[in-house]
């Protein structure tokens, strides 16, 4: 087997070898929106119709949390619970992890849906700095709702949730940080013509119409 590359021409290349050069770099859209906002119901629809893999980071740190012997679990929890963004190192991490363990196990799920992320400027730095070049980021997914809707969702939500954050006094917190901080990322994106924007205060169905036109039209 012959496999010509730029200046040369390698015989007997190892398929493994072969097939890396292949697989696609990961496409992201990162999926943004307020706390309650509806962004894990509908990455969920999406993984249903599309060959998507859902990548929750909220869902990730807290799994992290969780593990047994983790070094930075309570880190995390403090961090969770005062609701402020955790060191983005760490989340970053947890995110290129979970992308190489599902591109590993099959070399055909190479899109992705990172849901919460980037949540401020030093994600959004972060993120530039390890996955330039690794990863290409299609658009951002924005949810757009009022914060009155966002609070009445979640402390719903919290009644069977088990979630530490689903109270209102955590939420206040949550949706400052989330006005201060994740705003301007989607404003940036904007600039750039990189955000598809979906009402999402309104029924889920109805969301979701709009976002299949979205990614219909995207591919």
């Amino acid at each position: 087997m012959f496999v010509r590359f730029v200046g040369f021409v390698s015989e007997r290349v190892p398929r493994w070898l072969y097939r890396v050069s292949l697989m696609m770099k990961p496409q992201v859209v990162f999926v943004l929106g307020g706390p309650g906002a509806g962004k894990g119901t509908q990455c969920s629809k999406i993984i249903e119709n599309y060959n998507y893999t859902h990548l929750s980071a909220g869902d990730l740190l807290r799994a992290e949390r969780a593990r047994e012997g983790s070094e930075c679990g309570q880190l995390i929890a403090n961090y969770i619970k005062e609701g402020k963004i955790v060191p983005v190192e760490i989340t970053i991490n947890l995110l290129k992890q979970a992308m190489e363990e599902t591109m590993k196990k099959d070399e055909k799920k190479f899109r992705f849906l990172i849901d919460g992320f980037p949540r401020n400027e030093d994600n959004l730095q972060g993120w530039n700095s390890v996955m330039d070049g690794k990863a290409d980021v299609k658009f951002v997914l924005f949810f757009d709702c009022t914060n009155e809707v966002c609070i009445d969702r979640c402390l719903e939500r919290g009644k069977s949730s088990g979630r530490t954050d689903d109270n209102r006094e955590s939420l206040q917190k949550r949706i400052q940080t989330y006005l201060q901080s994740t705003r301007p990322i989607i404003d940036l994106y904007q600039t750039k013509g990189k955000v598809r924007t979906v009402d999402a205060s309104r029924a889920v169905d109805e969301v979701f119409t709009d976002v299949k036109a979205i990614l219909d039209k995207e591919g």
